[in-house]
């Protein structure tokens, strides 16, 4: 086993009233409690909380962060008479109420309803890469795969009190961004850099952090950051995506440092694998990327360990990463879980007090 990549995973929460269950918006009362930045953060609704772990080569001491970072996400909400809630989409919720920062302001006031809309949570995992050249080889080599993670992490049925019809709301929502989504290849950094500056300068972006990309570089860190993921409400979930982006990400370096060829998926192909992941999560087919058609999702997530093989053994993932997708096939995603609390009656009451409920014991160690 060798020393694996360091992983780093960012969390977005939203803070509910354990009365209501609607969301609440008290972000600002429960990031000052914690008063460093580091440890919670605002985002663009006051709903939301966003919390980041260090930097692990361990995926056993990226959990162990993980449990301490909602803790005190846990403890600032309840501070402020709320509950955290590790959940995509407003089950109950509407319209949030946009932080008042003049970056969010000036994103509702560009983008309108699109922006208004966005109040979804999603998981950001960051993964060490050497410099931008092996970064955009990476980023070229993942999206065929983002499709199978999305469904894996799906999430988000609900959304404002209705069943969507969906695994992961969240995603859908997400893509009405005009720089979200799956990309084209670039072919090498300068491709992507010029990119990247030609969305800003089209309007369509604010500047790089609004760059949404499945997967992106990093703004403030040498990293890939893979924002495909539905926030988790159960961390082994959270850590399982983790391990198998690491292993992509590691896989595909790999094969561009040997010379390896590809070929790039044309984006309308990637649309189609993402819609049937987002619809039904692990629920139905899926496009396995190994031979381009629709399969079963046991044998697209088959597909998905094998080629990830040798860096799972690299790193020591391997049982782990076995083991979860065993138990996401037999017991199910967070979506199928949401379902089956919400029952014949719907009842979504029930699934918030769920969330919350297992929000609370994914962070006691």
């Amino acid at each position: 086993m060798t020393t694996p990549r360091k992983l780093a995973v960012e969390e977005e929460m939203f803070l509910v009233d354990p009365r209501t269950r609607l969301l609440v918006p008290v972000s600002k009362a429960a990031v000052d409690l914690v008063g460093s930045e580091d440890d919670l953060e605002q985002e663009l609704f006051l709903q939301q909380v966003e919390t980041q772990s260090d930097p692990h080569h361990a995926v056993a001491d990226l959990l162990s962060d993980l449990r301490a970072t909602r803790r005190v996400a846990i403890d600032a909400a309840e501070s402020v008479g709320a509950a955290l809630a590790a959940m995509p989409t407003g089950v109950l919720a509407g319209d949030g109420e946009v932080t008042p920062k003049q970056r969010y302001e000036r994103m509702v006031t560009r983008f309108g309803r699109v922006g208004r809309q966005a109040l979804v949570n999603g998981t950001h995992v960051h993964v060490d890469v050497t410099d931008d050249e092996e970064a955009v080889a990476v980023v070229d080599r993942l999206a065929p795969w983002m499709p199978i993670v999305l469904a894996m992490s799906a999430n988000s049925p609900f959304d404002a009190g209705t069943d969507t019809g969906y695994a992961s709301w969240r995603a859908e929502v997400w893509e009405s961004w005009p720089s979200a989504g799956p990309v084209e290849a670039f072919g090498d950094a300068a491709g992507y850099h010029r990119t990247v500056a030609a969305i800003i300068d089209a309007g369509a972006a604010l500047d790089e952090g609004m760059i949404y990309f499945d997967a992106r570089l990093a703004r403030a860190f040498p990293t890939v950051e893979i924002r495909v993921a539905d926030v988790c409400t159960d961390l082994t979930d959270t850590v399982l995506v983790a391990a198998v982006l690491r292993a992509l990400v590691e896989t595909s370096a790999q094969a561009w440092r040997a010379g390896e060829p590809f070929s790039p998926w044309r984006v309308e192909l990637s649309r189609a694998a993402r819609w049937r992941a987002r619809r039904d999560g692990l629920g139905g087919s899926l496009i396995d990327p190994s031979h381009g058609r629709l399969t079963s999702a046991r044998h697209a997530l088959d597909s998905l360990v094998h080629a990830v093989g040798p860096a799972l053994d690299r790193s020591g993932d391997r049982a782990l990463v076995e083991d979860g997708v065993e138990r996401l096939l037999t017991h199910g995603t967070g979506a199928e879980r949401q379902r089956a609390v919400a029952g014949d009656e719907n009842d979504l009451a029930a699934v918030v007090d769920d969330v919350v409920r297992r929000t609370a014991e994914s962070a006691r160690d």
